[in-house]
């Protein structure tokens, strides 16, 4: 640190926008960071598809807090701690071991699965993917399910019965990947028995909702052509050990359910003494500022922002976005410098749907296919690569003493 008195910047939420936001602000040699996490891990949630369907397995998808904060010079620490609240007034966050006093703080502690209470079942026999512990429980899951039918053998087997609630990015991805992979285990391995019914339950009238037209009849096409049914406008409305009942009436039968039907702010959102919309996500000015404290932002999922009174849809781009426009509002502030209006707008989709294929839309050109696969990939590698480096070069810091 140099001799000028230091700036003490706490990030809470190693997500993406918390992550962007301590690599911007760490330039300055003058910022005292602190990046707090309940989790010691960052979890790639993009990829989630991938390790689901055994394309990755759960180091390719996470990166270790500790020595990504160790990669920067001495001005960046990361601690693993829960946060219980903060104290606004008096500047300090609190946790179940101690208080820390802030300059500026950065919340970005992202959204959770919505379980909702008024489903019965649904959080006692269906799987969030958000969090990383319960999308490796689900995979695990899969895996043993694709093992027992083929332990069944024969020329007779039940079928897989897997039923995703949400048609939203996340759902479409999973349906997609799981399907694509199961096609392809079972003709290589030439196995007789290769019956998988995925469903997935919309409760709109088309998938990707808000997404666009050419986006979401290409993803409508792929599922068809791997056989993955969707039912619209229907929701789920009860689940037990072995079935999903919806809202028609109709009862399916289930192995496991995914549900990707709705999010909403992580815990801590809801201890918090903010201002916050209806659907209890932290309302911020046009600087990502709280209107009642100037020093303290909100970024990423657990706060909504709007572009000509439309909701921009909550994207890692989009976090990462409002991540480099929040540090370089810090930054002004800390220079008595002006602040900087936000008019942020998704940069592209990139929608994976099944091994070696993908649809996108960036920067206003349309991809489909391979081409659009290998895009999404690289796009994945960069961030994913971008990270390593940092978190590698901690490591080195760690043994080389």
């Amino acid at each position: 640190m140099s001799n000028q008195e230091s700036n003490k910047i706490i990030v809470i939420g190693g997500g993406y926008a918390g992550l962007r936001t301590v690599e911007r602000l760490s330039k300055n040699p003058n910022n005292e960071i602190i990046l707090f996490d309940k989790n010691p891990y960052h979890f790639m949630q993009t990829d989630v598809y991938d390790l689901i369907a055994n394309e990755n397995d759960f180091a390719q998808v996470s990166v270790d807090l500790f020595t990504f904060c160790m990669g920067f010079d001495d001005n960046v620490v990361f601690y693993k701690r829960e946060i219980t609240n903060i104290d606004f007034k008096n500047k300090k966050i609190i946790t179940p071991i101690q208080r820390y006093s802030y300059d500026y703080l950065v919340i970005a502690v992202g959204s959770r699965t919505k379980f909702m209470p008024s489903i019965p079942g649904l959080r006692e026999y269906a799987y969030g993917i958000k969090a990383l512990h319960r999308a490796m429980y689900f995979k695990q899951k899969f895996e043993m399910s694709l093992f027992n039918k083929v332990e069944e053998g024969g020329t007779y087997c039940t079928p897989i019965n897997i039923i995703i609630a949400g048609a939203g990015l996340s759902g479409v991805e999973i349906a997609a990947q799981m399907a694509s992979f199961s096609i392809e285990f079972y003709n290589r391995n030439n196995f007789i028995c290769r019956k998988l019914n995925i469903v997935v339950i919309n409760a709109g009238k088309t998938i990707l909702k808000g997404m666009d037209k050419l986006l979401v009849e290409r993803s409508e096409k792929r599922l068809s052509e791997l056989k993955i049914v969707v039912k619209h406008e229907r929701k789920v409305v009860g689940l037990t050990e072995k079935n999903v009942t919806l809202s028609d009436g109709e009862v399916l039968p289930m192995d496991f359910m995914i549900f990707a039907g709705g999010v909403e702010p992580n815990g801590l959102v809801y201890e918090l003494d903010l201002v916050k919309n209806k659907d209890a996500y932290i309302v911020t000015n046009e600087f990502f500022q709280v209107p009642q404290y100037n020093e303290v932002f909100a970024i990423g999922d657990c706060t909504t922002i709007y572009n000509d009174g439309k909701a921009v849809s909550p994207t890692a781009d989009v976090a990462e976005q409002m991540a480099e426009l929040c540090s370089k509002n810090i930054s002004n502030l800390i220079l008595k410098k002006p602040l900087i209006k936000h008019n942020i707008k998704s940069r592209g989709v990139l929608i994976a749907l099944g091994r070696g294929y993908a649809v996108s839309k960036l920067f206003g050109i349309y991809f489909k296919g391979y081409m659009a696969y290998k895009v999404k990939k690289i796009v994945e590698k960069v961030y994913a690569k971008r990270l390593d480096y940092r978190s590698s070069r901690g490591c080195r810091k760690i043994f080389d003493t």
